[in-house]
């Protein structure tokens, strides 16, 4: 009887908890994808619009807000839009990765809802199916610190997002249509920024922002590209770091800075020159000096004294499988199953979609790969260290859904656990991307406290695309809606799981409707 009576009261707890968030301020939206005409670099094709446009909508929410997106795919094709770097806390049910959720089809709708949980910064949105991020479809997401919370520096004239990085002329269409065929995209064709690219001297090129002279502007940057690194700088003027994905940094002061594919930051910039055009550049080219994760000034969480529970040590690999190209991870080529990894988890038929833990947490002997979905098993609140090693010669962007991260180290050559003695173990940013140089290795460290099933990638498309990815399933034994949210009455389901009934509801998700009844 006690032990029931601990159970509702928890219950009860939880539900007044859940009425709190129901109750901060939500942001509603209704987007309407299509194709369109857009000529980036120039050259007319057709490119995914939201709202008729390229760039898509900014989100520009605060802490803790309720996000609401109706989105309805008018294309051909299935969509799916994914938050990058939105932690999704309790919810991987809208992450928006075809591990999570079933696509969005032609002529259909589908109602993201997902709160900015305790997070501020820079991000943005893309899709996630197919190679459409070639072709648009993406924009900003800029969450503000509430009112209350003190910002180190002084609140700019205006805030400006730039979204920028590598273009194809190809649409995606054709680029997913050479990757089936077991061939590279190859290079880009140019440098996009903002959906519009010139040359310096163009005197058609159109202003991308307006200054008034003795003010200072905050820029949000991302790089959207599919491939290259791009470092970046506003002629004639300094630029002042003020913030990483999501984390204030200390403000040091760059004539231009680098930024990988999938990163974000935040800059200063004062209209301290003469009254007249600026160009604002981006290039291919890339500078180690302009790129090195800064430290965090808060440095309050003593992430350095937990001890690691398990260190997963991964080395990306180019090869190829029955003649076509494969990008792969320790062995295994990650490959989209019909049925999404965690709706076949939750009801219980795993098993006949995919293999848990097929990679390893070492980097397997050859480079021979299996092509299949590739999930690793990680355990709840667990504290654990991850090692990327790149051998290739190209630069490697890394991305992880539903967490942040401790960047601690970036070297030359291979890790090993000797190279711990040189980790940054005070003050590194917390951020959800890291770059890993050729013939380098990267060390980060988390904590596993947000169940749910979440996309470990390359942010280069077509690596992502080809293999280079896998999923990390974090499940609370409990199974209980204080760790993790039950899966909503509104999922759309596919696959193998279409057909099937339900799984029975726990004890609090009973009360939970009960109350829910009650109240309306």
């Amino acid at each position: 009887m006690g032990s029931s009576s601990k159970m509702i009261f928890a219950v009860l707890f939880l539900c007044f908890s859940t009425c709190v968030i129901a109750g901060d301020p939500t942001l509603e939206f209704e987007w309407k994808v299509t194709y369109g005409t857009i000529a980036p670099l120039g050259v007319p094709q057709q490119g995914i619009l939201i709202n008729g446009q390229f760039p898509g909508p900014k989100i520009n929410c605060t802490s803790n807000n309720n996000i609401v997106v109706n989105v309805f795919n008018q294309l051909d094709e299935p969509f799916l839009l994914t938050w990058a770097g939105v932690q999704q806390r309790k919810n991987s049910w809208q992450d928006g990765t075809p591990g999570a959720m079933c696509p969005i089809l032609p002529g259909k709708n589908y109602t993201y809802r997902f709160q900015v949980k305790d997070q501020i910064g820079t991000y943005f949105y893309f899709p996630t199916t197919g190679l459409h991020r070639a072709s648009g479809g993406m924009g900003m997401i800029q969450i503000h610190s509430r009112n209350l919370i003190p910002v180190p520096f002084d609140k700019p004239a205006d805030e400006y997002p730039v979204l920028l990085g590598d273009w194809y002329n190809k649409g995606h269409k054709s680029l997913k249509n050479i990757l089936d065929s077991g061939r590279s995209i190859g290079r880009p064709d140019g440098i996009q920024i903002n959906g519009q690219s010139s040359k310096v001297g163009d005197a058609n090129a159109k202003p991308l922002f307006t200054f008034e002279a003795g003010k200072t502007y905050r820029f949000r940057v991302c790089n959207v590209g599919l491939r290259l690194s791009v470092n970046f700088r506003i002629q004639g003027h300094t630029m002042t770091v003020v913030e990483v994905e999501g984390s204030h940094t200390v403000q040091n002061v760059y004539d231009s800075l680098d930024l990988h594919v999938g990163q974000c930051m935040s800059v200063l910039v004062t209209a301290d020159q003469n009254p007249k055009d600026y160009y604002f550049v981006a290039s291919s080219r890339w500078n180690l000096t302009a790129s090195a994760a800064r430290p965090n000034p808060q440095g309050s969480y003593k992430y350095g004294k937990i001890n690691i529970t398990r260190t997963i040590k991964l080395v990306n690999t180019r090869s190829s499988s029955n003649g076509k190209l494969r990008f792969g991870i320790n062995g295994v080529s990650h490959v989209d199953a019909e049925t999404p990894l965690k709706l076949a988890e939750y009801y219980g038929v795993a098993d006949k979609v995919f293999t848990y833990n097929l990679m390893k947490d070492e980097p397997q002997e050859g480079n021979k790969v299996e092509v299949a979905p590739n999930v690793v098993n990680g355990t709840y609140r667990n504290f654990i260290e991850i090692i990327f090693e790149n051998h290739e010669k190209t630069i490697q962007t890394w991305h992880l859904d539903g967490y942040s991260f401790f960047a601690v180290a970036i070297e030359p050559g291979r890790w090993s656990p000797e190279k711990r003695k040189n980790y940054n173990l005070l003050d590194a940013v917390s951020r959800n991307t890291i770059q890993v140089y050729p013939n380098t290795w990267a060390a980060v460290m988390t904590t596993l406290d947000n169940a749910g099933m979440w996309n470990l990638r390359s942010e280069m498309r077509e690596r992502a695309y080809l293999g280079q990815q896998f999923y990390l399933s974090v499940v609370s034994e409990a199974r209980s809606l204080r760790d993790e949210y039950s899966l909503p009455e509104t999922q759309e389901l596919c696959g193998i799981v279409k057909s099937l009934p339900k799984p029975a509801p726990t004890l609090e998700e009973d009360v939970m409707r009960c109350l829910v009844t009650l109240l309306s």
